[in-house]
């Protein structure tokens, strides 16, 4: 890993140098300048740093990425972070104003911005900050985590089965790592990628099935622990100059519901609280640590219901909900406080956790969410040589135009985005289906007006390992329960029972959904867009989708479907979002 240059030391030190707008208090900005110095030199605190990344979704080059307008929070959820969106966002974290801050957590002037700043991310930018965050406090003393959703997300990871990015990784000097979408490869492939990865993989909540063992699978015979039937290491101890942090794994624990099962048959995934606890017990007992830290891949969710009913974890470190969270949420348990932090996606943000640990206690902290923008960040020599040479055996097929777009395209939020719509109305088209569905999944980057759509483009809406497309015949009531499923998992007042995503999107039907409601009662007034006559239980329609989890679909791979279509459309210049009509959420903060 190669030290900043003289020029970008200076640059970082000179341009960079006033104290941040973020880690002024422990949860909260408190100072709105807008300085474009005033983003990455911290302020000397603690005595151990932990840099913290996650659902990068393999963008190695800075991307466009519009933040949500819709993150509904219900029940005990409502109006709490993260389902805050837009303005309400901006002045719950008094930030109206800033316009850098505006463009990185929120849609609000999102195209405007956008031309002004350009974009956000990139693994050259985000190396030459981490090792300025690094080399600034100490190397010695900080400790960098990766929460997964990294190996997945571009043509090139793939291409190369997540290897490249298992090199990215190993360039920014990862430490310790866990996973969701690493795990659409095969079980095989993560293994042999693990084997190449610098890191330490972490996972307490994956387990290894009985009849593995008695089968003499090989898979089986790589597992960590037999005794315990553990696949993966459950903690880690890592020694940051007299200062001994735990960093327990949490992998995503619905990965064999939410993803193909196929691909690792001889796995389990769960929540599983209770090992957690046994764990943090054992840890405590063992190990000595001065703090405890929880690499999580479970949702922002999730991870707040984990910090109240499991009690010893002094931060979570989270992800798989994408959602940028500008302090460490508190959350009381029977014992203390633990703090929940998410770092957003695509390679956005990254976090900062400074630590005052005396005594074997943490006896303060400081949180930072920075904002990674390129515009202001030099790029790292030797991690942009990597890129260009991972990308360039398909720089021919990833550059090439398909077409070209008058307004935004984005994934992101509860129901259809505009890239949603276009591979429904692809679907609908090629497949000539009477009604398309497409998975409600959070990652995918943003295309701006006036640019090209390139393959480059749609890989990040596509590329994954069950891309397969399907046309079907399916009954209204099949439909309906479809969409109540989906609903239950997005909306279950039990965070536990919730597998992150969204809303499947959909084309070609129209519906009102109350998201208060219990399953089999969200969903109504289900009607065809085209005649405007109500779907019926018993009849059959024609419904085109992709990735389906159970099995392998004959159909084409989605991306060669969307492709067919934008070739034939050619321009972009307007498109109809079949929004359903969202009912009960008046005075929601999570809706614009």
């Amino acid at each position: 890993m190669s030290k900043l240059s003289r020029r970008e030391f200076v640059y970082m030190m000179a341009v960079l140098g006033a104290a941040p707008v973020f880690a002024n208090s422990h949860t909260r900005m408190t100072d709105t300048s807008n300085k474009l110095e005033d983003y990455y030199k911290l302020k000397p605190f603690g005595n151990a740093r932990i840099l913290h990344m996650t659902d990068c979704h393999a963008q190695l080059l800075p991307v466009y990425f519009r933040e949500p307008s819709v993150n509904l929070g219900l029940h005990t959820n409502f109006g709490k972070v993260p389902h805050i969106v837009g303005e309400k966002f901006l002045d719950h974290y008094g930030i109206k104003g800033n316009k850098r801050l505006e463009y990185a957590y929120s849609c609000i002037n999102f195209e405007e911005h956008a031309k002004a700043m350009g974009r956000t991310g990139g693994f050259a930018q985000i190396k030459t900050v981490a090792n300025y965050l690094r080399e600034s406090f100490d190397k010695e003393k900080t400790l960098f985590l990766d929460g997964g959703d990294t190996w997945q997300g571009s043509w090139t990871s793939l291409q190369t089965r997540g290897k490249d990015m298992v090199g990215a990784l190993n360039e920014l000097g990862i430490d310790v790592c866990t996973g969701h979408w690493e795990f659409t490869y095969k079980d095989t492939e993560v293994m042999e990628n693990l084997e190449l990865l610098n890191a330490d993989f972490v996972a307490q909540n994956i387990k290894v099935k009985e009849d593995a063992f008695l089968n003499g699978s090989e898979i089986a015979e790589k597992a960590y622990d037999e005794d315990e039937a553990r696949m993966f290491k459950p903690y880690v101890m890592k020694e940051l100059k007299g200062v001994r942090v735990a960093v327990i794994g949490q992998a995503f624990p619905y990965s064999t519901i939410a993803n193909p099962a196929y691909n690792m048959p001889d796995w389990t995934f769960s929540i599983d609280p209770e090992n957690m606890q046994s764990i943090i017990n054992k840890v405590k007992e063992v190990e000595k640590p001065d703090a405890i830290i929880v690499l999580s891949h479970n949702g922002f969710d999730v991870d707040k219901k984990m910090a109240e009913v499991v009690t010893g974890i002094d931060f979570i470190m989270g992800g798989h909900t994408h959602d940028g969270v500008p302090e460490a949420y508190p959350v009381k348990n029977a014992t203390g406080t633990t703090y929940v932090c998410n770092a957003g996606s695509n390679g956005k943000f990254l976090n900062v956790l400074d630590l005052d640990v005396q005594n074997g206690k943490i006896k303060d902290f400081k949180f930072t969410l920075l904002p990674i923008f390129s515009d202001l960040i030099p790029e790292d020599p030797s991690m942009k040589k990597y890129i260009d040479d991972v990308r360039k055996p398909f720089l021919s097929q990833i550059t090439r135009q398909i077409a070209t777009t008058d307004i935004t395209l984005f994934r992101r939020g509860n129901f259809n985005g505009s890239w949603d719509q276009i591979i429904c109305d692809a679907l609908l088209d090629v497949k000539g289906a009477e009604i398309a569905m497409s998975p409600g999944v959070r990652w995918g980057t943003s295309v701006m007006p006036g640019q090209a759509i390139t393959f480059d483009d749609l890989a990040t809406q596509t590329a994954m390992t069950y891309p397969e497309t399907y046309l079907r015949e399916i009954s209204g009531a099949d439909i309906h329960m479809i969409l109540e499923d989906v609903a239950d998992n997005l909306f279950n007042a039990d965070p536990f029972y919730q597998q992150g995503g969204d809303m499947v999107r959909t084309g070609g039907i129209s519906y009102t959904i109350d998201p208060n409601k219990t399953i089999g009662k969200r969903i109504t007034n289900i009607r065809l867009t085209k005649t405007g006559k109500p779907l019926e239980a018993s009849k059959m329609y024609k419904v085109a989708g992709w990735a389906t989890v159970g099995s392998v679909s004959a159909g084409e791979p989605i991306w060669e479907t969307v492709e067919t279509y934008l070739k034939n459309v050619k321009h972009i210049s307007n498109v109809k979002v079949d929004t359903p009509d969202i009912i009960g959420v008046k005075g929601n903060p999570g809706i614009i």
